[in-house]
């Protein structure tokens, strides 16, 4: 099965926010054919949550993994420590008082 860029994803990814009504950017631009994304997902209150997508074994799928949530200044720490180690990778911000980020809706897998 062919994989989809790094970059193509993203896009799709913004424009599937864009008609929900949920603010995105990309804080971070990584490598457009094969760099690694997460994404934090801001609740506006202070708090935030970054994902990632992984691979599970035992289901032989991939799903998106919450890595981190704490305070929001505690997560960007996160991501910068993730950046300075892997400099192709994808930071998405999505801003939801709701939390909603879509991930777990199908072809964003």
């Amino acid at each position: 099965m062919p994989r989809l860029t790094a970059r193509f994803w993203v896009d799709a990814y913004l424009t599937r926010l864009r008609l929900a009504d949920i603010p995105a950017f990309v804080v971070a631009h990584g490598d457009d054919t094969a760099g690694s994304v997460v994404v934090k997902l801001n609740t506006m209150d202070g708090s935030a949550q970054l994902y990632q997508r992984s691979y599970d074994m035992l289901q032989d799928s991939h799903q998106w993994a919450l890595l981190f949530s704490d305070a929001e200044v505690a997560v960007d720490a996160a991501v910068a420590r993730q950046r300075g180690t892997d400099p192709d990778l994808w930071v998405i911000e999505v801003e939801d008082r709701k939390g909603r980020h879509l991930l777990d809706e199908p072809g964003l897998i």
